[in-house]
């Protein structure tokens, strides 16, 4: 494989929406989503009300990469090789004997070669997005309140209603009925949780469109909540942006399933033109139509599989073989997938690649100037977790301090096996030629080739330690 990767010999350039395009202001929106769950637990399951109250503090818990262990309520971070690199139950930190005394230094239980460990399984869960890790903090602290209530309760069932309290809030229908907390909030004040495309972005978006590029926009969300992100970070002529627009793609599956196991549907309307972007960013008509046998043209689409896009997609280049990159930030359900099942060049968006370098705590605004989930704000997401340690590299525990005991985490590993280059936001190279040669991803680079503008400062430190 070529050494340098470049937007100029791709032929097709597909998108993830949230947390790709659209960038949250992290701050704002973690708060709310864990009250989206936080509230239903506890008004509907009978949750202990403690659980409602979060300090600034208390989001140091969270860090992408952690793995929950469903029954025994252990939060885990591994290593490459499969070990356990910190765990915790609940939010307690295991000290390093209890570390050695629960996984003594093993592969972990569940712990398989890359492409056979799912991310998602009834006994596990990996938390690998900006969406996910507010479910993090509040499974954690679900823990620790059922364990001070039944004096030390070993096994846990709670998972079923936190799934409860996903289909509650974001089921396809939840948008427009106005249900939970988490949409009806988004809709009240899409600027307070979304920061706008930098001009930098949509000139860069223009700019691929004009050099011949065919623009796809892949998105798990339904097609009322695109609509409203697109409109508010994009401006109502987003849809002259993209030829092909696929929401409720319900990936991985979008790249896993065969066609008929998830074809393409119709939807009530054709939303890509500009009146009906305009005029219907809340509309109500957006119910999933009969299912397509194929793809015939360019348009808006629900469900779907990477296969009849392809197939799509050769007819519109006229090329047996035409070269897709695909942007996401998650690695279960744009990277690996988009990477393992259509061999797709992958760009990773890695808020991490920041990590706190450019964060300061904000000024402090006066009481009476604070919105409602404003006394629950933290550090950002991506930031640096005390608790937890870097998301790239870590030591063996026991070892600290020596050569032998820095070591790459499982997340970490993922990402050069499957992106094509990591990146911290698409601002990030919006500005660079289209033909910009970036240096990929590949066993014959170093461990922190791949990473543009910079390497996270951990590996780059551990490049350092382990090439002495």
């Amino acid at each position: 494989m070529a050494q340098h990767f470049s937007l100029a010999a791709c032929d097709v350039v597909g998108f993830d929406l949230d947390h790709t395009l659209c960038r949250y202001n992290l701050p704002e929106s973690a708060p709310l989503i864990y009250d989206s769950f936080a509230q239903f637990l506890v008004k509907e399951k009978g949750y202990d009300k403690e659980l409602l109250t979060v300090t600034p503090e208390d989001w140091d818990f969270c860090c992408k990469g952690l793995a929950l262990d469903l029954e025994d309520g252990n939060f885990i971070k591994l290593a490459d090789n499969g070990t356990v690199l910190r765990a915790s139950h609940g939010t307690r930190m295991l000290a390093p004997e209890e570390l050695a005394k629960e996984y003594g230094g093993k592969e972990w239980k569940y712990f398989m070669s890359d492409t056979g460990m799912a991310l998602r399984s009834g006994k596990y869960y990996f938390y690998d997005n900006y969406f996910d890790l507010p479910g993090a903090l509040l499974c954690a602290r679900v823990v620790d309140s059922l364990t001070k209530q039944n004096n030390g309760q070993k096994t846990f069932d709670f998972w079923k209603d936190i799934v409860a309290g996903i289909q509650h809030n974001y089921k396809i229908s939840a948008f427009r009925e106005n249900c939970g907390i988490y949409f009806p909030e988004i809709k009240r004040d899409p600027g307070k949780y979304l920061h706008s495309c930098p001009e930098s972005v949509k000139k860069w978006l223009r700019q691929l469109k004009n050099a011949g590029k065919i623009l796809v926009l892949i998105t798990s969300s339904h097609s009322d909540y695109c609509r409203l992100l697109c409109n508010h970070i994009l401006g109502n002529d987003f849809a002259d942006l993209f030829d092909i627009v696929i929401t409720n793609a319900l990936k991985p599956g979008f790249f896993s399933h065969l066609p008929s196991q998830r074809p393409f549907r119709t939807l009530g309307r054709s939303p890509l033109t500009k009146k009906d972007v305009t005029h219907a960013v809340f509309s109500e008509n957006d119910e999933e139509q009969e299912a397509l046998p194929s793809l015939e043209k360019p348009g808006w689409y629900s469900q779907g599989n990477a296969v009849h896009l392809y197939d799509l997609l050769k007819k519109m280049t006229g090329k047996p073989e035409p070269q897709v990159v695909y942007f996401g930030d998650s690695m279960h359900s744009d990277i690996f997938p988009a990477r393992h099942y259509s061999n797709w060049e992958t760009v990773l968006i890695l808020e991490e690649l920041k990590g706190d370098r450019d964060w300061k705590p904000e000024e402090s605004e006066p009481l009476e100037k604070k919105g409602k989930y404003e006394g629950q704000k933290g550090k950002p997401l991506y930031s640096l977790s005390k608790k937890w340690g870097s998301f790239f590299t870590d030591s063996i525990s026991g070892l600290e301090n020596t050569e032998d005991s820095l070591v790459s985490t499982w997340s970490c590993k993922r990402i050069s096996t499957y992106s094509t280059i990591a990146i911290p936001s698409i601002e990030a190279i919006a500005e660079l030629p289209l033909d910009y040669k970036f240096t990929r991803f590949s066993s014959n680079n170093s461990k922190t080739a791949g990473y543009y503008p910079n390497p996270p400062v951990a590996l780059s430190s551990f490049e350092t330690l382990t090439n002495k």
